[in-house]
């Protein structure tokens, strides 16, 4: 059993992990999209309108993947996981259709007709399809995280007597506490994304010196949403969403922070440090005293439970994972706002273009938001084990008993050759694309 389990949560790990290294870029682009076809509209500056479609491909071929590896994703619902499906889908179902249904078809119809429709629609109309991909690729994640949301934190259900889950307030859904604070924590990580990807890329071409005046836009649409939503994701996002664990999921939010005891006094905030899970603490820890209570009550010395204030059954099942998670995220997330502000300010003095250390600096950092984000999410899933529903539906109860261990591992290993595939076919695609760089160039 526990060796199905493992395996079961693997392959819905690495599956998921995948799929969302794609998505994560389409929503942060499609903001950005819009922004060049209006700053076109706006100002009638035909790079602005070349950026926009240029990006575009790169949506497209973003979107592409996101299908292709979003579907077997879905699939586990009923082989891997099809206990779980019974006992919730008529809850999570809801919003896990109305994403497929209403969110994907209104984003997948009109990127069509913004990628091929220019000339017959006009401008103020190919804008309008622009706008209509943002939208739909936002409420598809708006859909996503409402389903997270509702499993963090239950909310407008009933239990009938065969154990399933029903609905009974359709509007809880929707108004549930974790919900806001998540999906736009989630929405602006995505933008950081784009935001490095759509400055790297500009960096890349300053430093080849080629279509340098889309190398130039690029860095500088890049830095300044990059600034705005780096320190945005930290604060308010970021603390909203610690917030909400800290009063739902108490014993998740000692386990993030390593605190291991109660600390009399208010709690440090941990830097550096690994826990040693055997004697209870953290090793060459560096932390700073009482922040941590700050933070979370705007008290020196409110206090935080440990960990030892709780059940042992109840703690998230890989604390240390958990704990690193978090801290990557956060750490990256630091280095981030740093990164951007130094480039804004560099921007401001007009010297970004000429500063080679800075550009070679932002075109590096491409992978990390990457690193971000799926950290971000393994802190929020690690964080609700070893629970489905949190406090509701366990784990080990949700995972179809009829699928073997071997069978999953089986299947896991061809899903890892097959993405290994798609993942070398992607970067060769993309590569060709930001090779050829956008079609028209005005000096």
């Amino acid at each position: 059993m526990e060796d199905m389990l493992f395996y079961d949560r693997m392959q819905f790990a690495f599956t998921i992990t995948f799929h969302y290294l794609f998505p994560q870029l389409t929503m942060g682009l499609s903001l950005m999209i819009v922004y060049f076809k209006w700053k076109f509209l706006r100002t009638q500056e035909v790079n602005y309108n070349e950026a926009a479609k240029f990006w575009m491909k790169i949506f497209a071929l973003n979107f592409a993947m996101g299908v292709v590896t979003g579907i077997p994703m879905e699939f586990q619902f009923g082989t891997n996981w099809a206990k779980f499906s019974e006992l919730t889908g008529g809850i999570i179902g809801q919003t896990l259709a109305m994403e497929g249904m209403f969110s994907f078809f209104l984003e997948s119809s009109f990127l069509g007709l913004f990628l091929f429709g220019e000339k017959l629609m006009g401008q103020k109309l190919h804008f309008l399809t622009g706008f209509f991909v943002f939208l739909g690729s936002w409420a598809s994640g708006y859909l996503i995280i409402a389903t997270h949301s509702w499993m963090q934190h239950p909310v407008g259900f009933e239990i009938l007597e065969n154990g399933k889950f029903v609905l009974n307030n359709f509007s809880a859904l929707f108004s549930n506490p974790w919900l806001l604070p998540s999906y736009l924590h989630n929405q602006l990580a995505s933008v950081i994304t784009a935001s490095f990807v759509v400055s790297s890329i500009g960096a890349f071409y300053l430093l080849n010196n080629k279509h340098n005046a889309f190398g130039k836009l690029f860095v500088k649409t890049g830095v300044i949403f990059g600034l705005i939503s780096s320190v945005l994701v930290a604060f308010p996002t970021g603390d909203l969403v610690a917030k909400n664990v800290v009063k739902h999921q108490p014993v998740t939010f000692a386990a993030m922070e390593g605190i291991f005891e109660t600390e009399e006094g208010g709690s440090e905030i941990v830097l550096i440090g690994q826990p040693d899970m055997e004697n209870k603490k953290l090793d060459n820890k560096i932390a700073v005293p009482n922040i941590l209570s700050f933070l979370t009550y705007q008290s020196w010395d409110a206090e935080i439970k440990g960990l030892n204030e709780f059940d042992e059954k109840n703690y998230p099942t890989n604390i240390p994972g958990l704990y690193y998670a978090y801290h990557i995220m956060v750490g990256l997330g630091t280095i981030f706002i740093a990164l951007m502000a130094l480039a804004v300010f560099q921007l401001w003095r007009k010297k970004l273009y000429e500063s080679k250390w800075v550009l070679w600096c932002i075109m590096f950092m491409l992978p990390f938001p990457y690193i971000a984000n799926t950290t971000g999410w393994y802190t929020a899933e690690l964080g609700r084990q070893p629970w489905l529903v949190y406090n509701l539906l366990r784990t080990s109860e949700g995972a179809s008993p009829t699928v073997s261990a071997g069978n999953t591992l089986f299947t896991l290993l061809g899903f890892i050759g097959l993405y290994l595939l798609l993942g070398m076919l992607f970067l060769m695609l993309a590569g060709k694309i930001i090779n050829k760089g956008p079609l028209l160039e005005k000096h």
